[in-house]
């Protein structure tokens, strides 16, 4: 079992750090920054360091304030292949993750690697990792259907999945919600998060959940 370790600053805050995870131009920053819109007054302010092109070089940051002495770092990753050893040193000390999949057909491959980038470097803790799916980009008239693309992450293990369209910031919110949830959750209530785990374990037949987004569901091209 994997010991228990939280975080705690000086100052006596709790600090927790989620990542945004997934392949290249899934929308990971643009998740990060729309969701900055909806929480200027709790988020600090973004750090990015990426190319003229606005492709993320090493990371994006940020801090949400939580709770009165609660607080998660946010970081997304890079997803370009050349950025690997950029990616693995960010997910050092990771307490929980926001898999950003691109529900583009033409980016399965790069979906399948990235999910399988995360397992490697997890290894057995991935199956009880904090984990929140965000099916992105199901604006596209040609999106696969969810129930494809999570086939194609073979993801064996208990999740919760979310379709967003992060350019017009839908869904966002709540995926952010969940993941706090979730990762602080693990840390301070573990027994909790473990009987949350055993619940979406037992749903069928893909080991998790999929949720629609609050007043947003009708607009999203379900498969």
């Amino acid at each position: 079992m994997v010991p228990l370790v939280v975080y705690i600053a000086r100052d006596g805050s709790y600090r927790f750090k989620i990542i945004l995870y997934g392949p290249s131009l899934s929308g990971k920053t643009t998740m990060l920054r729309k969701f900055k819109e909806t929480n200027s007054d709790n988020l600090g302010k973004i750090l990015s360091i990426e190319q003229s092109d606005g492709r993320t070089i090493f990371f994006d940051y940020t801090t949400l304030r939580v709770h009165r002495n609660v607080f998660c770092d946010i970081y997304t990753a890079p997803g370009q292949k050349r950025h690997r050893k950029q990616r693995l040193i960010l997910l050092k000390s990771v307490d929980g993750v926001i898999f950003v999949a691109d529900s583009d057909p033409r980016a399965v491959r790069e979906n399948l690697e990235s999910i399988r980038e995360l397992r490697m470097f997890f290894g057995s803790r991935f199956k009880t990792l904090p984990l929140v799916i965000a099916l992105n980009k199901r604006d596209l008239p040609d999106a696969l259907p969810m129930t494809v693309l999570l086939r194609i992450l073979e993801l064996n293990r208990p999740f919760v999945a979310y379709p967003t369209i992060a350019i017009r910031g839908l869904g966002i919110d709540i995926v952010f919600r969940n993941a706090i949830r979730l990762t602080v959750l693990s840390k301070l209530a573990p027994s909790i998060y473990r009987m949350e785990l055993l619940e979406l374990s037992r749903r069928e037949p893909y080991y998790g959940v999929i949720k629609e987004s609050i007043r947003e569901d009708a607009i999203y091209a379900l498969g």
